[in-house]
């Protein structure tokens, strides 16, 4: 919602005038929040309220979300991009997009769902599936990030594979 996007980037601004070097915000971004009018306004308005750069704000809007009427999507994410803020699609994977839509999306950021990753070790049609994506990501100049990391193992292959980025509770729960 517009009332978390707002407290995050106060928080890391309060963060920032403590001392703290500037953070990079990544705030998931609902259906309801990404279809209602004013959406890309009220994100503006935000940022020129709390003062956050809007380079440290990364917005994550799941695939399925991003296949709702594809040419209001297009013109959403392009107003957000003209804002100076990066675009992630999270849980990649998981949704019933075509793979030509990627090239459309401005997006900066593909998040490799926790399904694929979590059976990495024993499932070799996972591993060719996430060695795929993490490929196509690169191809199309996609910053990769794998979610739901939970085994050294899992965080070797996504290295060997060059995954830029992983999240789950191998860090931290």
């Amino acid at each position: 919602s517009q009332w978390v996007l707002q407290e995050a980037c106060q928080q890391a601004c309060r963060w920032q005038a403590q001392g703290m070097r500037p953070l990079y915000l990544s705030v998931n971004v609902s259906a309801i929040d990404f279809r209602q009018r004013g959406f890309v306004e009220g994100i503006a308005r935000t940022l020129k309220e709390t003062g956050l750069a809007p380079t440290q704000l990364e917005l994550e809007i799941t695939e399925s979300v991003l296949m709702q009427n594809v040419d209001t999507t297009v013109a959403i994410l392009k107003a957000i991009k003209q804002l100076g803020i990066r675009l992630a699609i999270d849980d990649f994977g998981t949704g019933y997009s075509s793979l030509s839509y990627l090239q459309k999306f401005p997006v900066d950021v593909l998040k490799i769902d926790q399904s694929f990753v979590g059976d990495l070790s024993i499932d070799s049609n996972d591993a060719k599936l996430v060695s795929t994506i993490i490929s196509l990501g690169k191809s199309l100049n996609l910053h990769i990030i794998a979610e739901g990391v939970e085994t050294l193992e899992q965080l070797e292959f996504l290295k060997k594979h060059q995954c830029e980025e992983v999240q789950g509770y191998h860090f931290s729960k």
